[in-house]
C-alpha cells in the first residue's frame, strides 16, 4: 500500500505564508507501479506516487476506523484458526485412509465416528497410531473451543451495530459475514454502486475482450478472498433452501437462472446478487424488505 497527497490548489495561484490543505489517501501498490520509470530508487518511487495520485481513474483505498481494525482482526484469528482445524481433521482422514478406513465426509461424521473408531479398530490401528490421532483430536476440541469463542464474540458485536443489523436481514447473512462486511468496507462509500463492489470482490467474470469481440472467462477472484468465499457460502445457505426463494423474492430469478446455468455456476451469479444487495443496504442505511413491481409502480406514481 503506498500513499499520495495532493492540495486543492497550484503554486502559482497561492500568495506567500498560505499553508495548504493536504489530502492524505491510500493507493494500491500495483495501481502506481505503472508510473515508475527506469529502476528502483526513492527519487523513482515519489515521482510515480506524485503521478498516480492526480489520475482521476485512480481508485483509492478507504482508511479503515480503529473499531473496524479490531474486528477485522478478529475475523482475521478465525480464519486462521479454521484453517487449522481443517488441517487437523483432513491429517485424521489420511491416516485413517492409509489403514483402510474410511469415513463418511463431513466434519460431524468425523467427530460422531472416531470415539468408537479409535476404540474398536485396533486390529488396524497400532497403540501409537491411536496415541497420535487421539492428541490430532485433542488439538481439533480445542481449536473448536477457540472458534467458539470468536465466533461469539464477533456474534455480540454484530448485535451492537446497526449496519449489521442491517446487512442481516438479507437472505444468507448473518452476524460473521455482516461484521466481516463492516469492516472490509465500514459504510460501503469506496463503491459507487453495487457492481463495483460484486466486482471488487471478485465475483465477476475476468474480461478478455478485444476490438469488438467480448471474452468473458471464469470469475477474475480478485479483491478480498475471505469475503468472497463468505459470500458464497450464503448462496449455497440460499439455494439449498427453496421454502425461502417466495419470501425473499428470489423464486423468479433463482428458477430462471436454474434452466440455464450450472448449479456452480448458479450459486456464484446468486453470490454477486446478495453482494450487490448487501451493499445497497449498507450504504443507503436501510434494511432489505421485498416488494412486488405493481406496488413499486403504485408508489412512484
Amino acid at each position: 500500500m503506498t500513499s499520495g497527497t495532493h492540495s486543492c490548489t497550484t503554486l502559482s495561484s497561492v500568495p506567500q505564508n498560505t499553508f495548504f490543505k493536504l489530502i492524505v489517501r491510500l493507493m494500491p501498490a500495483k495501481y502506481v507501479r505503472p508510473y515508475s520509470k527506469g529502476q528502483k530508487n526513492d527519487f523513482r518511487d515519489a515521482e510515480a506516487i506524485a503521478e498516480a495520485v492526480q489520475r482521476p481513474t485512480m481508485n483509492f483505498v478507504a482508511t479503515k476506523t480503529p473499531e473496524q481494525l479490531d474486528l477485522q482482526a478478529l475475523h482475521r484469528v478465525r480464519e486462521r484458526l479454521v484453517s487449522q482445524r481443517t488441517g487437523i481433521i483432513n491429517q485424521i482422514r489420511a491416516f485413517l485412509l492409509e489403514r483402510g478406513i474410511a469415513v463418511r465426509q463431513g466434519l460431524r461424521f468425523l467427530r460422531a465416528e472416531l470415539p468408537q473408531i479409535l476404540a474398536t479398530r485396533t486390529d488396524v490401528l497400532s497403540a501409537r497410531m491411536v496415541h497420535v490421532i487421539e492428541d490430532l483430536a485433542g488439538d481439533w476440541r480445542r481449536l473448536d473451543q477457540r472458534i467458539a469463542g470468536l465466533s461469539s464474540e464477533i456474534e455480540a458485536l454484530a448485535k451492537q451495530d446497526m449496519a449489521c443489523q442491517r446487512l442481516m436481514s438479507v437472505p444468507g447473512i448473518g452476524p460473521i459475514i455482516s461484521s466481516a462486511m463492516v469492516a472490509a468496507i465500514g459504510t460501503g462509500d469506496a463503491f459507487s454502486k453495487g457492481r463495483d463492489f460484486a466486482a471488487w470482490l471478485g465475483l465477476v467474470p475476468r474480461q478478455m475482450s478485444t476490438g469488438d469481440r467480448t471474452i468473458l472467462g471464469r470469475i477474475s477472484k480478485r479483491g478480498n478472498r475471505y469475503l468472497r468465499v463468505l459470500f458464497v457460502q450464503a448462496a449455497w445457505v440460499v439455494l439449498i433452501k427453496p421454502t425461502v426463494w417466495e419470501r425473499h423474492g428470489l423464486k423468479p430469478w433463482i428458477e430462471a437462472a436454474k434452466k440455464r446455468l450450472h448449479h456452480n455456476v448458479l450459486a456464484i451469479a446468486l453470490a454477486n446478487k446478495l453482494a450487490r444487495i448487501a451493499w445497497s443496504v449498507l450504504a443507503r442505511g436501510r434494511a432489505f424488505e421485498v416488494r412486488k413491481m405493481d406496488e413499486v409502480a403504485n408508489q412512484s406514481a
